[in-house]
């Protein structure tokens, strides 16, 4: 988040695709973003918006467990990456096809909670998809990477694996943490 972008929550839903983005005074915002009707009365300068199910974890609910974590940390700010948009898929069909498992953000803490429930994870090759383009573009930040790919493997169902993700606008790297 940039110096200064205040952070709110707007409805259940986030904006009216459900992504986390910036909100403007009511009237002011772009075709298509949320235009602030009650998270902030109405506030002249522009602020981020992120969906109310990602902020569960301010809201005292907890965080969800998951096998599977990725934690995806903003190099260029010194700041965790909130906002970013991800995709898990599998390797299905004998290596022949990707299947979505889930599509979400990462929350204020760069964490995206419960990406792959318990009871699902297979032994497999799986891929999280880091939507890099649009978390600089609304930042105002041009960048080299559209998107980053980070494919591994999954050879134990019972293990918790954790995916680092260390992003700037011109590099990216990745770890198999712990």
């Amino acid at each position: 988040m940039s110096q200064g972008t205040k952070r709110w929550i707007l409805g259940e839903q986030g904006d009216p695709a459900g992504h986390p983005g910036q909100c403007w005074p009511a009237g002011k915002g772009p075709e298509g973003r949320p235009a602030c009707q009650s998270c902030c009365g109405h506030k002249a300068e522009p602020h981020t918006v992120i969906p109310a199910p990602l902020m569960a974890q301010d809201r005292g609910m907890g965080p969800v467990s998951s096998p599977l974590t990725t934690h995806v940390l903003d190099t260029a700010s010194g700041l965790p990456a909130q906002g970013l948009g991800l995709r898990l898929s599998r390797l299905e069909d004998h290596g022949q096809q990707w299947t979505e498992l889930r599509t979400s953000y990462t929350d204020h803490d760069g964490r995206c909670p419960g990406l792959l429930p318990a009871g699902q994870m297979k032994v497999g090759t799986y891929k999280l998809s880091f939507d890099t383009e649009g978390y600089w573009k609304q930042r105002g930040q041009e960048s080299f990477y559209p998107y980053v790919e980070v494919v591994f493997t999954i050879s134990n169902e019972t293990r918790k694996f954790h995916v680092p993700l260390l992003l700037s606008p011109w590099s990216y790297t990745t770890y198999r943490g712990s």
